[in-house]
């Protein structure tokens, strides 16, 4: 499996290059400049060209382009290959031919992120998860309810989510990241969000505001009792020499020792960010 990845993607207009280095100083785990959503169609040509007079390697980006079939699609293609490119977000994803081509132009050393935001992306997921540079899928619940007219978005969309993180671990890529909380203002929103993804087994949460990334980054971190009982767990299971033991009055076999290690790997992890 992959190791740790991305908790927080924070997203920040490509027509605002004044907010390009306040966004890498957020604390976010992975920032995206967006040529999609967040920028006009009158700005698209001058935001891409923000974006390519900014990129550096000194603070390496991710960069959302436009969707496939949009008349920006093939001009924002030839920012790849540009030193600073962390990887590249393709939007609305649904055809495999659409990531073969951004693959080609991006190269190998940019890992592709396909957000899943229509049906037909939702049905096609599991072809375009294995395509080679797929590194990782994210939910784009909120064009996603709009595609299907849904109003709701919690219990309504379990089973997409739920397909989702199945979908990921079969291509054996790194675990979904979920989509946005707009209320910007809540913490507890964010955090009741986050935390329902990371139930369900995403890794990670898009980000619309700086605000929201530290709230995003704690739920998807271990916490201090989860680090103590697998501390405890393992020294149970080595004390034992991998034979039956208990915690805390609770059996410890293979899987509960693995989650675990996972758990103690990902603070180990997490400690040399």
């Amino acid at each position: 499996m992959p190791s740790l990845s991305p908790r927080s993607y924070l997203f920040v207009p490509g027509n605002r290059p004044d907010r390009f280095a306040k966004a890498c100083a957020s604390g976010a785990d992975a920032v995206v400049v967006d040529l999609e959503d967040s920028v006009a169609t009158t700005d698209k040509m001058s935001a891409r060209a923000a974006v390519a007079a900014w990129l550096t390697p000194a603070q390496p980006v991710m960069v959302r382009i436009n969707v496939a079939n949009s008349e920006w699609f093939r001009d924002d293609l030839k920012l790849g290959g540009k030193p600073g490119i962390a990887g590249v977000l393709l939007p609305k994803a649904e055809r495999i031919e659409d990531i073969r081509t951004v693959a080609e132009h991006f190269g190998s050393t940019a890992p592709i992120l396909l957000q899943i935001e229509t049906a037909q992306g939702f049905w096609n997921a599991p072809a375009m998860a294995s395509a080679e540079g797929v590194q990782r899928l994210l939910f784009g619940s909120i064009d996603f309810q709009l595609d299907l007219g849904m109003t709701a978005e919690e219990d309504e969309l379990l089973f997409f989510r739920s397909q989702i993180v199945l979908v990921s671990r079969l291509a054996g890529i790194h675990s979904p990241v979920d989509g946005v909380t707009t209320d910007i203002n809540s913490a507890e929103r964010v955090r009741a969000d986050t935390l329902r993804a990371k139930r369900l087994g995403f890794g990670g949460k898009m980000c619309i505001h700086p605000k929201q990334v530290p709230v995003v980054n704690e739920c998807f971190a271990p916490t201090a009792e989860e680090e103590a009982w697998a501390k405890r767990v393992v020294e149970a299971s080595t004390a034992a020499h991998g034979g039956a033991t208990s915690v805390d009055g609770k059996m410890v076999d293979r899987p509960v020792l693995a989650r675990a290690e996972k758990i103690l790997e990902s603070v180990a992890q997490l400690k040399q960010r």
